[in-house]
């Protein structure tokens, strides 16, 4: 086999290890070793054993084991301290990417999946080469119950594994059996260790393998319940696996921070355009009258094809030039830092039947004076259409009573913002620059941003964005996740 770096495409033969996690498993590892198949002996570069500092005597038990088999493939470690069922993975994971192996199959010394199923893995990474592959008690119709999976575990299994698809746009059988291999390759890109040390990582492993889009595949495994112990409070786990789901959810929509799957900056990326009709990119270009030359400050191009299809002449403005395909939209582009510079004059730039201000006066420590500005540019009839975040919003009003107001890589609270606005303090901004108020619109929180792939999951966020939308419509003061205002410069008569 030919060398490679770390990182590296794997090519020709692949190297397998087996990770086995243990703790307290004195009574049970053994079956468990004796239970793999000689085939997968012959196969496997390494089966390596942490012991995550087990009050029994569970790594003398794998030493004697491999002394008495004399099995130099076998390596057994115990940690100094005890590192919680995530913590042992992370530091198995760290050891697998240090050996160089290609595949590392998770495997638990308490004996409750099968060690016989190890050659199916490996099959199935030579032929398909997946991020990861996980094995499934609930695809085969009825083999849970018939191999002892209690009701409650089992319902509790489907309900939390449905509400886990419905909100990743997923279609796994099972999220929760801990019977896994991993690329070691593609685990490299995952950010483990900001992963919780409890029994929620397996959760979080799974949420950032479906943000960046890794294939995994599933294999039916057969279900054993016997006398081991678990050490999983069910209704903690359950309650874990939840808030884990919901916070990588909400990270997209700037309400929560979400370190653990990654960077922020990096994992969120450039905002996503709004499709929604109710959302503010849509909002914003129905403001727009049609036919019109147009100014679009901040200039992020989330409507001017709409615009331009409507017969709009689009120019915009910002202090740094976006990426080819956006610049392109634009009929002209003007570089230049409205905050620090302020607008150009009318003779520089001409007059304009409306300026779009999307979501920017949070974002300038000049607004008033860029508003006031932008009258000069509006000419006879002319609009503004502006739009800002509600940081009286239900959620930001919620964590300040329970003593949080953390900033975000996006949202309401984007910690690029420098001013936050309420549904009044909003109004008296424009009202205060010499403006009148022409209309008042309000958007939902963009439940659209939480819907997957699946068709069920966008018919299910696209009724709750609906529902959310007449709350919003009712008291905008606490529901509104946006206000949408167009105003227009107050004449002075003669």
């Amino acid at each position: 086999m030919g060398e490679r770096t770390h990182g590296q495409e794997p090519k020709g033969e692949l190297r397998f290890a087996v990770f086995v996690v243990a703790y307290n498993a004195v009574s049970t590892l053994r079956r468990v070793l004796d239970r793999i198949p000689a085939e997968a002996w012959e196969q496997l570069e390494e089966v390596f054993v942490f012991d995550d500092c087990s009050q029994d005597d569970t790594a003398l038990l794998g030493e004697g084991y491999k002394a008495s088999r004399g099995i130099e493939k076998l390596k057994i470690y115990r940690n100094k301290c005890n590192l919680g069922y995530g913590g042992n993975q992370k530091r198995g994971y760290a050891y697998a990417h240090e050996k160089g192996f290609d595949y590392v199959i998770l495997l638990h010394g308490d004996g409750q999946y099968a060690p016989e199923m190890i050659p199916e893995f490996m099959r199935v990474a030579r032929e398909e080469r997946p991020a990861a592959v996980f094995g499934s008690r609930m695809l085969a119709k009825g083999s849970a119950r018939r191999g002892g999976m209690p009701l409650y575990k089992y319902t509790g299994n489907k309900i939390l594994s449905t509400f886990e698809n419905l909100l990743l746009g997923v279609k796994l059988s099972e999220f929760h059996s801990g019977y896994r291999m991993y690329s070691v390759r593609d685990l490299r890109q995952l950010h483990l260790q900001a992963y919780t040390d409890d029994f929620h990582f397996d959760t979080q492993i799974i949420v950032e393998l479906v943000h960046l889009a890794k294939a995994i595949v599933e294999i039916p495994i057969p279900t054993y319940y016997g006398r081991e112990i678990c050490y999983v409070n069910g209704m903690k786990y359950a309650w874990n696996v939840v808030l884990s789901v919901l916070q990588y959810k909400l990270s997209g929509l700037g309400l929560v921070s979400c370190h653990w799957c990654g960077a922020e900056g990096e994992r969120m990326g450039r905002y996503r355009a709004k499709g929604s009709p109710l959302s503010s990119h849509r909002r914003v270009a129905n403001l727009v009258p049609p036919n019109a030359s147009v100014l679009d400050l901040g200039a992020e191009g989330f409507y001017v094809t709409e615009l331009k299809a409507r017969g709009c002449l689009v120019v915009g403005l910002n202090s740094k030039e976006p990426g080819g395909e956006v610049r392109a939209q634009y009929d002209r582009f003007v570089l230049r830092d409205a905050d620090a510079e302020g607008l150009p004059a009318p003779k520089d730039i001409g007059y304009f039947d409306c300026v779009i201000m999307a979501d920017v006066i949070e974002h300038l420590r000049t607004a008033p004076a860029v508003l006031s500005h932008a009258k000069d540019l509006l000419g006879g009839k002319g609009v503004l259409v502006v739009s800002t975040g509600n940081v009286a919003h239900w959620f930001v009003r919620l964590n300040l009573l329970l003593g949080r107001f953390n900033y975000a890589e996006r949202g309401i609270l984007d910690q690029s913002h420098v001013h936050l606005y309420t549904k009044n303090t909003f109004k008296r901004l424009l009202l205060g620059q010499g403006y009148q108020i022409l209309k008042f619109k309000v958007t939902p929180i963009p439940f659209e941003l939480l819907a997957g792939r699946g068709a069920l999951s966008r018919r299910f966020w696209k009724a709750v964005e609906y529902g959310y939308y007449v709350l919003a419509r009712v008291w905008p003061g606490l529901f509104a996740y946006q206000f949408v205002l167009v105003a227009t410069p107050c004449r002075r008569g003669p």
